[in-house]
């Protein structure tokens, strides 16, 4: 059973929504998972940070749909982020087996996805620290409005800034796509961007 709510509807449900600290089962993703079968596998809320560096067994997040800390999951063999719809830290998905961001709609922090299989941001909305698509095969940053600090692409395959509206910090692009189609003066006309604007060869 797959469960996809937003924020709003996660705020609602909270008395319904088991409250989980990843370092109460000693950072032990197997111990947890054993927990959440006998619990009938609920929708799950981590408390702290959760951290699946290097893990090459995970698949799945399953049925978590929040994590209050940073979500590590670098380098791991995970393919989907299951019903997850919000991290408050950062989110580092680098050079993960992940191909798709699912119902992720909220990135509190950073969000790293770089050399990753990743197509599309799909739901994503805001990222409030920086944003790294360095060597995906996205081409359009879709739904997402803001980011936090810089956009890095170095290189990128971005075609379009989607709907993007406004970038905290500097956007920081190496590819012909975007340099050739947009110039310095239409972004800003179309992006409030705080920082620089730097197209790389």
């Amino acid at each position: 059973m797959k469960y996809i709510i937003t924020e709003e509807q996660l705020d609602n449900l909270q008395d319904k929504v088991l409250k989980i600290s990843f370092s109460t089962f000693g950072d032990d993703w197997d111990l947890l998972q054993r927990f959440l079968i006998k619990r009938g596998n609920p929708p799950y809320c981590i408390t702290d940070d959760l951290d699946l560096r290097d893990n090459e067994e995970i698949q799945t997040l399953g049925n978590l749909i929040w994590v209050r800390g940073n979500l590590d999951l670098v380098r791991s063999s995970i393919v989907s982020l299951g019903s997850l719809i919000s991290v408050r830290g950062y989110l580092d998905l680098y050079r993960s087996n992940i191909e798709s961001l699912g119902n992720l709609t909220t990135v509190g922090d950073s969000l790293n996805i770089s050399e990753t299989k990743i197509t599309s941001l799909g739901n994503l909305t805001y990222v409030g620290g920086f944003l790294d698509v360095s060597n995906t095969p996205i081409k359009s940053l879709d739904n997402l409005k803001e980011i936090g600090d810089d956009l890095l692409g170095l290189p990128t395959s971005l075609k379009s800034l989607g709907a993007l509206e406004s970038i905290g910090g500097s956007l920081q692009l190496q590819g012909d796509s975007l340099r050739k189609k947009y110039s310095e003066k239409k972004i800003r006309d179309m992006i409030n961007i705080s920082g620089e604007i730097n197209f790389y060869v």
